[in-house]
């Protein structure tokens, strides 16, 4: 018998006012890498003005932990971003 386990995997699309604010968000976001290099991976994208998140986790506890680290820092980057207005151009 095979066996074969399938990643937990979860997606998540952040809409922001304009494309610039979504790239300042990735470029914010994207250098954190997962402290666990086993059993989860995260990648971000931008199209337009979404965010666009995903991850593939080999269990629900590491995805769940991964998701609220990420959504904490989300609001850390969108507070920052309030408080100092849009970008200049």
């Amino acid at each position: 018998m095979l066996l074969i386990a399938t990643p937990n995997i979860s997606e998540l699309k952040i809409p922001f006012p304009s494309s610039s604010l979504a790239q300042i968000a990735l470029g914010s976001l994207a250098p954190d890498p997962e402290p666990r290099k086993e059993g989860i991976s995260k990648e971000l994208d931008v199209t337009e003005d979404i965010l666009h998140v995903r991850w593939r986790a080999d269990e629900a506890r590491i995805l769940r932990v991964s998701i609220n680290s990420f959504l904490e820092h989300l609001c850390l980057v969108v507070e920052t971003m309030d408080l100092f207005g849009p970008p200049v151009a």
